[in-house]
């Protein structure tokens, strides 16, 4: 390793694989601090562009990239912060692919603000027996849950099904505060961080 690499990571040296499926308000925090952090490897998915409207909490993009997807322009930010990362982008997540994705990481955040794709990263973690982090977020409240295999409860348990879209409020609707966004998806990066240390609860 060089000494520029020694000097970067002289307090926390990772070197993992982790998938973020989700490049907005969550990942957004979570793939800056896991970059930081040294992670090796760092996948990220969303079929989505960066909209002005994204960017009160939404960090990883700038009013430049207005328009361009928001992998490219999460990679570029990547980039520039630490080069030294392989970042792998998937513009499309489905039932066909996750399970074929999701094989290839040590970690995987679900940074998505749909319960469809919610459900099937859990489903597909579960399969591949692949521990990851949830997270959601309205107005001012968030929360989060980590799935170790074999060790608890998953998504599933705890939510059975996807409600109805009529039950439930949306970042659209009721609005979100920004920081709070970046600190639920701060803590998900923590949580990827605890695992692959193996240190924590």
């Amino acid at each position: 390793m060089i000494n520029e690499q020694l000097e970067r990571y002289s307090r926390n040296i990772l070197l993992k694989e982790a998938l973020l499926v989700g490049a907005g308000g969550l990942g957004s925090s979570s793939i800056l601090y896991l970059a930081a952090a040294g992670i090796g490897t760092i996948g990220i998915a969303d079929k989505d562009k960066v909209e002005l409207s994204n960017l009160n909490r939404q960090i990883i993009h700038n009013t430049g990239r207005v328009g361009k997807l928001k992998t490219e322009s999460a990679k570029q930010t990547i980039n520039e912060l630490n080069p030294d990362i392989k970042i792998n982008i998937y513009n499309e997540i489905s039932s066909k692919n996750i399970s074929g994705i999701v094989s290839q990481y040590d970690f995987v955040i679900d940074a998505t603000d749909n319960f469809e794709t919610k459900f099937l990263i859990n489903d597909a973690c579960v399969k591949e027996e692949k521990p990851f982090c949830h997270a959601g977020i309205v107005g001012f409240q968030g929360q989060l849950m980590t799935y170790v295999p074999n060790k608890g409860c998953c998504y599933r348990c705890v939510f059975k099904e996807p409600p109805k879209k009529e039950c439930v409020s949306s970042c659209s609707m009721d609005g979100v505060l920004g920081a709070a966004v970046g600190t639920i998806g701060t803590l998900q990066a923590t949580e990827a961080i605890k695992y692959i240390l193996g240190t924590g609860e």
